[in-house]
């Protein structure tokens, strides 16, 4: 089965910086996504894989506009010690709302440093504004499912996802 619109794709994934230092590596039963343009997964890769079949590997390069964009200093925040649980660390992600945004702007936020009593917030995507290679083969291609597709994302072997949120905000 060639991969199409409205397939569910599953891949096995490397995913290094532009020096080839290793980032991220899939493992078990690799990454899935819905082909489309459901902002499932990267429009530049889904572009690559598009018409292909089992066993199609490729490197796709994806430049900061093509992943998690650039570096963004305006997501960096400095807090009051004091809004946070006493046994906070550097590198722990916290939900929250950015500056002049509301409940529904909800953000993660990653803990970068713990000064005194202040906490730097960092908003951006650990890896904003870099260069990434991804390494892709494709390992199963199937048809979606109409609950799949009516949800724009695929559902787990009990028929649900759950990494993903429903329109109510409540995961399943």
């Amino acid at each position: 089965m060639k991969i199409a619109k409205n397939t569910v794709v599953t891949l096995s994934m490397a995913v290094t910086d532009a020096q080839n230092n290793p980032i991220e590596e899939t493992s078990g039963d690799g990454f899935t996504y819905l082909h489309g343009g459901y902002d499932d997964f990267f429009p530049k890769i889904e572009e690559a894989l598009e018409g292909q079949e089992v066993g199609f590997e490729t490197t796709v390069q994806l430049e900061p506009d093509d992943a998690f964009g650039e570096y963004d200093a305006e997501l960096v925040r400095v807090e009051d010690r004091s809004l946070f649980p006493k046994d906070i660390e550097a590198g722990m992600m916290f939900e929250g709302i950015p500056e002049g945004g509301s409940e529904d702007d909800m953000e993660f936020f990653t803990i970068t440093d713990i000064e005194g009593d202040k906490v730097v917030l960092d908003g951006n995507h650990p890896l904003a504004g870099q260069a990434l290679r991804c390494n892709v083969k494709v390992t199963e291609v199937r048809e979606a499912t109409e609950e799949e597709i009516e949800h724009e994302h695929v559902h787990g072997a009990d028929g649900h996802d759950h990494d993903h949120d429903d329109e109510h905000g409540t995961v399943h």
